[in-house]
């Protein structure tokens, strides 16, 4: 029996979402989210390199990795150095030909129009979009010749209207814009581009966030901030690297120039 042509003895399993030999490289994934991308890449066969602006907690990072079995490196990475992100690549790519490319190196800030000063603004505009940038401009010239796989890291930050968060939507909006630019301009060249939209995922980050605008009420807090999901949770940074793993799978090879809200119903189920 086959199907649309298919052999069921040929079908994949999600088993099948392998990284087997695919060289990738995560931005900010010492800690958190690409943390979670990086472990689940390694525990799937890939060779991992984790940059971040955090020498030693990149290498922590691949150090961990490795005593489970996997194949990481840590490296010392600031994307808002364009001369430095062009150098750490064609190291990279000294050891083999760069497959996956995760944008996930990015920072918040709270504030509306009124209170981001001009420096919240550079801020912000020079790690989560010029970075952004930086790292796919070196992707794209490591892939063009074989094609490849980016990932970036949006949010719904950058497609919703959410309070008190001017300029992190402002980058977050732009990350959405590249990912289909990029996406559209290199089909002929085999290199995809999407991007994940995570509403709040429970980070260091979060908790960190609680500690300082909210001290001794974090935990009546966290579960405010969890009830704005309908789904009545926070995701878990795994969840975000479940859904990057079969993005930068093979069996996602149909799948380009998409927005993929990882948002327990935040925008469709409200209200």
């Amino acid at each position: 029996m086959e199907t649309r042509g298919i052999p069921l003895s040929e079908h994949k399993t999600a088993a099948n979402f392998c990284l087997d030999g695919k060289v990738a490289v995560i931005t900010g994934a010492a800690s958190g989210i690409g943390y979670a991308i990086a472990k689940q890449f390694a525990a799937n066969g890939a060779n991992v390199s984790i940059l971040d602006i955090e020498e030693e907690a990149a290498k922590r990072a691949a150090s961990q990795i490795a005593s489970d079995g996997g194949k990481a490196a840590g490296i010392r990475c600031d994307v808002t150095n364009p001369a430095e992100v062009r150098q750490i690549f064609q190291t990279i790519q000294q050891n083999g030909q760069i497959n996956i490319l995760v944008n996930n190196a990015g920072v918040s800030h709270i504030g509306n129009l009124e209170t981001t000063t001009a420096a919240d603004f550079e801020r912000i505009l020079n790690v989560n979009v010029k970075g952004v940038f930086y790292c796919m401009q070196e992707g794209v010239a490591a892939m063009k010749n074989q094609g490849g796989v980016i990932l970036n890291m949006a949010s719904i930050a950058g497609s919703s209207g959410l309070a008190d968060r001017f300029a992190y939507s402002m980058s977050k909006g732009a990350v959405l814009a590249m990912t289909l630019s990029v996406a559209k301009d290199y089909l002929k060249h085999k290199i995809r581009c999407n991007c994940i939209s995570p509403a709040r995922v429970h980070t260091p980050f979060v908790d960190g966030y609680l500690k300082k605008y909210y001290p001794g009420k974090e935990e009546e807090m966290f579960r405010v901030l969890s009830g704005s999901q309908p789904i009545g949770r926070m995701a878990e940074p795994e969840e975000v690297a479940y859904l990057a793993q079969f993005l930068c799978s093979d069996e996602a090879a149909f799948l380009t120039g998409v927005n993929y809200p990882l948002d327990g119903g935040f925008f469709n189920l409200r209200g």
